[in-house]
């Protein structure tokens, strides 16, 4: 049997006709920027995170940037973020002129709050928790050490729409919360995209202007500002494809629970707490036997992925920051030990079972 780790081409197949009927009706209507279809989503968007407002960017990079912009933060400015997820989370500190400062994280994979707390200074401004794996991070602790220092939170949830904590959905646990819809996430468009959740009016308001050069009429610029608009195209297909997010993270959740009642006495597999509901964007397990794992899942047919084999502070580029020189126990034991198994809607039980069988197989 063939276990690919990702068929995007399957997601599209049963609502295929309706995509293509919206985008010959844009390519008529010639409205390509912005317009309803952007309006519609960011509604729609902003009902499923629970927040008042939703901006449609143009990736999940840029809506870090501009969260952090509306903030004020800048040259000299430090964010306190995590070491071991993608390195967006901290490039886009960087971008803006800031310095990112890691936190080492838990077993499950999320940020620290007492190591957040050893990392504050003078200087920290801001924290970003990234929801990594599609399971919330512990937003009440860092909540509590934010407002005790005076920081603003911004959440990366790039990989955790419709998650919730504490029966709350994330994207409204914070100051400002910060959305990939690349392909290969839970509610993707055809390309990339982005948005940003907020309960702040005026980050809202400042927000609008800021994807659009900062301008606040077709003629007037308020301030300088990059060009991050969601166009309609990608738009209308968020449209078409957000009616599925519940399902589709329902049968995501079916496939976590298979794999963690078949291997979870053999390997490290997560598990939820009462007040988690997690979308398992990635499925990780962790074993010292790693590598031949991988290898002898690739033999037999089965895809798997390591989310990352680099950490964010091993990366060259990364070289210049002072934190680095800090050690990070935990995340320097998952790099060598974290293994992505397949975990998508479109994945047959037969799929599931037969790769469960297989790590049985290779532990016996």
């Amino acid at each position: 049997m063939r276990v690919p780790y990702i068929q995007l081409g399957l997601q599209h197949q049963k609502d295929k006709q309706a995509i293509l009927s919206k985008v010959s009706e844009l390519l008529d209507s010639g409205m390509f920027i912005l317009g309803d279809e952007v309006s519609n989503f960011e509604r729609d968007f902003a009902k499923v995170c629970e927040t008042e407002y939703a901006i449609g960017v143009a990736n999940g990079t840029d809506a870090l940037m501009l969260a952090m912009q509306a903030m004020g933060i800048g040259k000299g400015d430090e964010v306190i973020t995590a070491p071991n997820s993608y390195l967006a989370s901290a490039s886009s500190v960087a971008l803006c002129g800031a310095i990112p400062v890691f936190a080492d994280v838990r077993e499950d994979y999320n940020i620290d709050p007492e190591e957040i707390r050893k990392k504050i200074s003078s200087k920290t401004k801001a924290i970003i928790p990234v929801h990594l794996t599609g399971r919330p991070a512990a937003m009440d602790e860092i909540n509590k050490i934010a407002n005790e220092h005076g920081l603003k939170v911004i959440e990366d949830a790039a990989q955790a729409v419709g998650a919730r904590y504490n029966g709350k959905a994330v994207g409204g646990h914070s100051d400002i919360a910060c959305f990939s819809l690349h392909p290969l996430k839970n509610l993707s468009a055809i390309g990339d995209a982005g948005i940003i959740t907020t309960n702040d009016k005026g980050y809202y308001e400042w927000l609008l202007k800021a994807r659009t050069h900062g301008m606040k009429s077709r003629d007037e610029c308020e301030f300088w500002s990059m060009n991050s608009r969601l166009d309609a195209v990608q738009a209308a297909i968020l449209n078409i494809k957000i009616k599925r997010l519940e399902e589709w993270t329902e049968r995501r959740r079916e496939i976590a629970k298979k794999y963690i009642n078949s291997i979870g006495n053999l390997v490290h597999v997560p598990r939820e707490l009462e007040n988690e509901y997690s979308v398992y964007h990635t499925f990780i397990i962790m074993t010292e036997r790693r590598n031949e794992l991988q290898e002898y899942l690739k033999t037999h047919g089965i895809d798997s992925k390591v989310h990352y084999p680099i950490a964010i502070h091993q990366q060259e580029a990364a070289k210049g920051l002072a934190s680095i020189t800090d050690s990070y126990p935990e995340t320097n034991k998952q790099v060598e030990r974290i293994l992505s198994l397949p975990v998508y809607p479109e994945l047959s039980n037969e799929q599931v079972d037969y790769v469960c069988d297989k790590i049985i197989t290779f532990f016996k």
